[in-house]
């Protein structure tokens, strides 16, 4: 019995120790993704002249990860997800920043509109894990089709 006892003091105190490092780890936070919140001159919606309807599209689904400003939702504040969440948008905004999209090559800047035209098609875009909690992000067809129509028209604007 005294084997017992002893298990469940060691138990209560990894517990309590856990509990410790759980609240310690909230006061390091990650550096937050918040740049100006209205696209400046170089954003792609700007540059390209975005129809409301396509800028929609892409505040919605895109411009979290993969722009200068994240709109940050509740569990960004607990950690260790906050920390997932601010990797995660610093993959995004390496891999394409819309916020800095003119400042790309026009060559670049179409193969980058090809790029997301067939992630959207292909629902690679935006990830399932983020429609998880963003349910206006899950883009319909109509929606898809109407970037897609836009992205194809400026392309034809970038090729030589």
């Amino acid at each position: 019995m005294a084997q017992t006892g002893k298990a469940k003091r060691v138990g209560k105190q990894v517990l309590a120790g856990l509990a410790g490092l759980l609240a310690a780890v909230q006061f390091v936070r990650p550096a937050r993704n918040e740049g100006a919140s209205v696209p400046g001159p170089d954003s792609l919606v700007v540059r390209h002249q975005a129809p409301p309807e396509v800028r929609r599209i892409l505040e919605v689904a895109c411009y979290d990860c993969h722009s200068e400003y994240t709109d940050y939702p509740w569990y960004a504040e607990i950690q260790p997800s906050g920390w997932l969440l601010a990797w995660h948008v610093r993959r995004g905004k390496q891999a394409m920043n819309l916020s800095e999209f003119g400042r790309l090559s026009a060559k670049a800047q179409s193969k980058r509109l090809q790029y997301m035209i067939e992630a959207m098609a292909e629902g690679a875009m935006p990830p399932r894990s983020y429609q998880w909690m963003h349910a206006d992000a899950r883009l319909s067809e109509r929606e898809i089709r109407t970037f897609t129509a836009w992205a194809e028209t400026v392309q034809a604007k970038l090729a030589p």
